[in-house]
């Protein structure tokens, strides 16, 4: 199992704050299954920034106590950008890092309770510039939920997104995790992954959430979330069926 998207590495953000935890992790995600782990810090976040150099050598530091440790498990170097203003000048200044630079996949994450009105004409620079933006979580974002046409028009023009598994299990309240559901009934979403910071507060739930998925939606649902986190990072096109939009008084059923 590949998990795209976890915030593993010791002191780089709102992860583990030590390398003891880190590895905690490690151990915790073998458990679960899990094989390949893409390191995501948060990059252009108002509290955290982690260029590309910086990730890659803190990656290739945690390997190697992986290995001394003894831990089955590769971590690869990527990142979760902000959706800022900033982000074309920081990819001018080559601080962007693609997954394991193999893909061109990105992850861009927007602030919890904001899209601005720029993101749009970001997304649409970033793929003009090669890029393949993920939209990390939209499920937890309140704009999302409240306004689920931004997101099917930001799908509809060629960006793919990822659920975290919380969200699937419902640890991240009932508001996301039906708007998960929905997503996946709506073909909005495209890649499963942890978003996991910590060995206790903020864990994996991955083998969980593929289960309950495969309840709801079948074997060939999962099948096809787990191919789509394998050809990302062979950088290969993600398989997508046509997204379709949501109302609104569906998502969040109080209106």
């Amino acid at each position: 199992m590949n998990d795209l998207h976890c915030h593993i590495l010791p002191g780089v953000d709102d992860g583990p704050q030590s390398l003891e935890e880190s590895l905690s992790m490690a151990r915790m995600a073998v458990q679960e299954g899990i094989e390949t782990i893409v390191a995501t810090p948060h990059h252009l976040h108002s509290a955290y920034k982690n260029p590309k150099g910086s990730i890659v050598k803190k990656v290739d530091q945690f390997n190697k106590a992986l290995k001394n440790e003894g831990i089955p498990l590769e971590v690869l170097p990527g990142q979760e950008i902000r959706m800022t203003g900033e982000v074309m000048d920081s990819l001018k200044r080559d601080e962007l890092l693609s997954m394991n630079h193999t893909s061109d996949h990105v992850y861009i994450e927007f602030p919890d309770h904001e899209v601005p009105t720029y993101a749009s004409r970001v997304l649409q620079d970033m793929q003009q510039a090669g890029l393949k933006p993920i939209i990390s979580h939209p499920e937890t974002n309140r704009i999302f939920l409240q306004k689920p046409d931004l997101l099917y028009q930001i799908v509809k023009n060629g960006a793919i997104t990822q659920v975290t598994a919380a969200s699937i299990v419902g640890k991240n309240g009932k508001s996301a995790k039906k708007f998960a559901f929905q997503m996946i009934e709506a073909n909005l979403t495209h890649i499963i992954a942890s978003n996991a910071h910590h060995p206790k507060k903020r864990g994996f739930h991955m083998a969980d959430a593929y289960e309950k998925i495969e309840k709801k939606f079948g074997s060939s649902v999962v099948y096809q979330f787990m191919e789509n986190a394998h050809v990302v990072l062979d950088g290969e096109m993600v398989y997508t069926d046509r997204p379709s939009p949501m109302k609104t008084k569906k998502v969040l059923g109080i209106f």
